[in-house]
């Protein structure tokens, strides 16, 4: 195994993502073979002794992906400060440990993907890739096709500048409008925010796909893996990245 950039290895070994796992070592929590380091520049292969905390790392596992059905009234991280049921308490105990692919507020359902790969987690984020993230929303209010059509070019909020949104009317019930909206960024509240510039206030809101990954017919509150030739397929250009990274490491 070639030498690799410790905070690369720890979020492949599903300690976090590779941010993350920069400021665990920057924070003086990460031992190389019994001494603690402060700087992600170190390269170890798989003869070095990682702790973190005091614990062992095990090697990088084999990258895994889930799709689960998010239950509104979860928040999504590890401890939340208010004491509120999250994501990760509620969780099988039989999954291993994994990391959320970006977050879902506490009263949206739908879609949440998970992963063992902290690599795997922040290419799926980034924007670069351009993954659409695909909702369902119930609004309350009266719909403006020209409103929508403002928000397919893109729109400045309180001075957060936010990308062209797809946002289709599906179909209307008395003072509710269904629409689907589909986002590149999905931004902290972008659904609620952008509807309620033009006159929408958000009721419901379900996330039904992420890039290639569907809710599909997943019932609330289940967890189900991506086949290892799915994920392969799906996501060819992550696995040729991780490729071309440890050719150029060698």
């Amino acid at each position: 195994m070639a030498k690799e950039r410790i905070a690369k290895v720890l979020a492949r070994a599903g300690v976090g993502s590779r941010r993350d796992c920069e400021r665990m070592i920057e924070a003086g929590r990460v031992a190389l073979n019994g001494a603690v380091i402060r700087h992600p520049v170190h390269l170890v292969d798989e003869a070095d002794l990682v702790t973190v905390d005091g614990k062992p790392v095990a090697g990088a596992q084999r990258t895994m992906l889930w799709r689960y059905h998010k239950p509104a009234g979860l928040v999504t991280t590890a401890r939340d400060p208010e004491g509120r049921p999250t994501v990760f308490s509620a969780l099988p105990k039989s999954l291993p440990r994994v990391i959320s692919v970006g977050r879902l507020d506490i009263n949206t359902e739908g879609l949440l993907l998970l992963t063992n790969d902290g690599g795997l987690a922040r290419y799926l984020e980034h924007p670069a890739q351009k993954f659409l993230r695909v909702y369902r929303v119930r609004a309350h209010g009266r719909v403006n096709r020209r409103s929508l059509e403002e928000l397919s070019r893109g729109l400045t909020v309180d001075g957060v500048a936010y990308r062209p949104a797809r946002c289709t009317l599906d179909r209307v019930q008395g003072g509710n409008s269904w629409l689907t909206m589909a986002l590149e960024e999905g931004k902290n509240r972008e659904v609620k925010r952008l509807l309620q510039h033009i006159g929408l206030r958000v009721t419901r809101l379900i996330r039904i796909a992420y890039g290639p990954f569907q809710l599909g017919d997943l019932k609330t509150g289940a967890v189900e893996e991506v086949a290892n030739h799915d994920l392969a397929r799906l996501l060819s250009g992550y696995f040729r990245k991780r490729i071309d990274e440890a050719g150029e490491a060698g």
